[in-house]
Parts: structure tokens; C-alpha cells; sequence
């Protein structure tokens, strides 16, 4: 096929896989072809369900998504769904590669024609997520999958990025890591819309149950005004994190999680507040975009001497980083 943006575009939304991941390549890449068929597919997008999924290392991320792609695929009720799989995995900071793991650990999805597996490299990105993360995802919403889920990198603190993406947030945990309230401290526990404490079955499991749902409490309306999250008997347009545990190794609490996620995506529509985060996560993306292009477009219009010169003053401590900075703009 010519490489018309056009074309490509036609394909994605007919289902063509080959032409999707070819797609998905160029964005990644940062091709001016992928940013012309994301430009056409765009007006297509928002009918899919984006579920982000975090947590630190070792709690289960993977077999969590195989698990919940698995159950929704074999027992949806009406028409069954087609999903997306978004696996970042972070790159080496020596070698700028990425081991692209996930696909190996998911690989018993991989004969079901509905799902469809996308892993990424961080490219260094912080947050969780890799720079083009978005846009792949917009990419898949708008060639036909109903839910596509969302693995980030796993840094644990570095984790909130997912926030700005996904619809629903699940943050993943497990007994026996060490500080049973490590979520709180990253942060983590703010952008949690479910909380799931995996591996469920180690000791230890009822004092991070209790731990968590406690500091949940913390953050009730009455002790904080970020109500996004939570809710109250009296008041059932508020929503309040469900505290579930799973076993996902032997497919435990896999069901309750995807009610769970079912109940928020509908708790979304239902009271508005899609369209507020829908609102929120464009403002954030096209500010990072504006931020990104401003600066290539600084450099490539600069002086690079002049750039340089100014960096070797702020290493030998003769002007500081914000001079350095004063003094570029002010030949803008």
C-alpha cells in the first residue's frame, strides 16, 4: 500500500492489523505519517474504555491484564468485546533498548483474533508511560477496540502520568513488598479509582487491605476538597476506590475487579465527570505537546554556539541555569 495518510487511515478503521501496526510504528517514531493518520482518526475516537494499569515492580501487572482480557472475552454477557493491550516497558538508559517482555508473559492471548498486543519502550520518558503512549492509544480507540488497557512502566513513584490518559485507574499492589503504605507516600493512592492487592495469598495480606482502606478514609470529602475519587452513602455521585484482593495466578478476584472497572466507566458517564477528565487529560497533552515543539523549534532557529557558550557559563557557576535561560529568551 502507498503510504498515503489517507489510505492508512481507511485501513486502521477496517480492521487491517498489519497496516495498524505499521501505523502504530510511525508514531512511535515521531514520522510526520503517523501524526497525519492520528490528524484523520482523531474524530473517530472516544467510543473506547481506557484502563490504565500501575503499580511498583513485582506486583502482577501482566498476569492482572491477561487475566482481566481473558475474562472479558469468555464471559461478556451481551457482545464481546475487542480489546487493546498497551504494555511500556522501560528502555536501558545504556543501551536505549527494551526487553518488550510482555508479549512473552501474554503470550497465551495471543491466538484470540479480538485481542490485540502493543508493547512500547519508555525511550527514557518519566511517568510511566512513553512520549507517544496517547497517541497509540487514540490510534487503537479509533480503529474499533472497546477497552484497551494500559500497563505502564512500574517505577512506583514515577507512576502518575497513567492519570492523564486512561479513564479508569487501577493501581496494582501486594503484601510483603516492604512499606505497606508506599502508594500513599509515591502519590499513587490520588489517582487510584480501584485498588487491587494482588498475590493475595503471601501473609501479610490483611494488614495491606487494612492499610490501604485506611488511608482511604483519610481522604474522604470531609478531610480533603479532591472528591473526584471518592464517595459517601449519603451522597452516591461520589465515588470511593473499591479495596479488592486477587489472586490472579490462579484467576481469583478477577471478576470483582472487572465489575469493578464496569461500575466506574458507567459512574463516569453517569455523573459528568468524563467529560471533565476527558477535558483535563487534553489540556495536559496539548500543553506537553506545545512544550515539546516550542523547544525543538527554539533549538532549530538558535545559535547553537551561542547555546553552548552560555551552558559552559552556568558549568564554571558564572551564571546560573534561570540566567542562562533569561538571556536565550531574550533573543527570541
Amino acid at each position: 500500500m502507498k503510504l498515503e495518510p489517507k489510505l492508512l487511515a481507511e485501513a486502521v478503521k477496517a480492521g487491517d492489523r498489519l497496516i495498524l501496526s505499521r501505523v502504530l510504528t510511525f508514531i512511535e517514531n515521531y514520522d510526520p505519517i503517523g501524526v497525519d493518520v492520528l490528524s484523520l482518526l482523531f474524530q473517530h475516537t472516544g467510543k473506547a474504555h481506557l484502563v490504565g494499569i500501575t503499580g511498583a515492580p513485582g506486583t502482577g501487572k501482566s498476569t492482572i491484564v491477561n487475566r482481566l482480557a481473558s475474562y472479558l472475552r469468555n464471559n461478556s454477557q451481551e457482545e464481546v468485546p475487542e480489546i487493546a493491550i498497551v504494555a511500556v516497558d522501560p528502555s536501558s538508559p545504556f543501551t536505549g533498548g527494551a526487553l518488550l517482555g510482555d508479549r512473552i508473559r501474554m503470550r497465551d492471548l495471543s491466538g484470540d483474533p479480538g485481542i490485540f498486543i502493543r508493547s512500547m519502550a519508555s525511550r527514557g520518558a518519566l511517568g510511566g508511560l512513553a512520549r507517544s503512549t496517547a497517541d497509540v492509544a487514540a490510534v487503537l480507540d479509533a480503529a474499533g477496540y472497546d477497552v484497551i488497557f494500559i500497563e505502564t512502566v512500574g517505577a512506583g513513584q514515577a507512576e502518575v502520568d497513567i492519570v492523564r490518559t486512561a479513564q479508569t485507574t487501577i493501581v496494582i499492589d501486594a503484601p510483603g513488598l516492604g512499606d505497606d503504605i508506599q502508594a500513599i507516600k509515591a502519590g499513587i493512592l490520588e489517582i487510584a479509582d480501584i485498588l487491587v492487592v494482588n498475590k493475595a495469598d503471601r501473609p501479610g495480606v490483611e494488614k495491606t487491605l487494612k492499610a490501604l482502606r485506611s488511608a482511604l478514609m483519610l481522604g474522604h470529602p470531609s478531610k480533603t476538597a479532591n472528591i473526584e475519587y471518592t464517595f459517601d452513602e449519603e451522597e452516591p455521585e461520589l465515588w470511593l476506590p473499591p479495596v479488592l484482593s486477587a489472586i490472579a495466578t490462579k484467576n481469583e478476584g478477577i471478576d470483582a475487579i472487572v465489575q469493578a472497572m464496569q461500575s466506574h466507566h458507567l459512574y463516569l458517564r453517569e455523573s459528568g465527570l468524563d467529560t471533565i477528565r476527558e477535558r483535563e487529560r487534553r489540556i495536559a497533552q496539548v500543553e506537553h505537546l506545545l512544550r515539546e515543539r516550542l523547544a525543538l523549534e527554539f533549538h532549530a532557529g538558535h545559535d547553537a554556539k551561542r547555546f553552548d557558550g552560555l551552558i559552559e557559563k552556568v558549568l564554571v557557576r558564572e551564571l546560573s541555569p534561570h540566567q542562562a535561560v533569561q538571556s536565550l529568551m531574550q533573543d527570541v
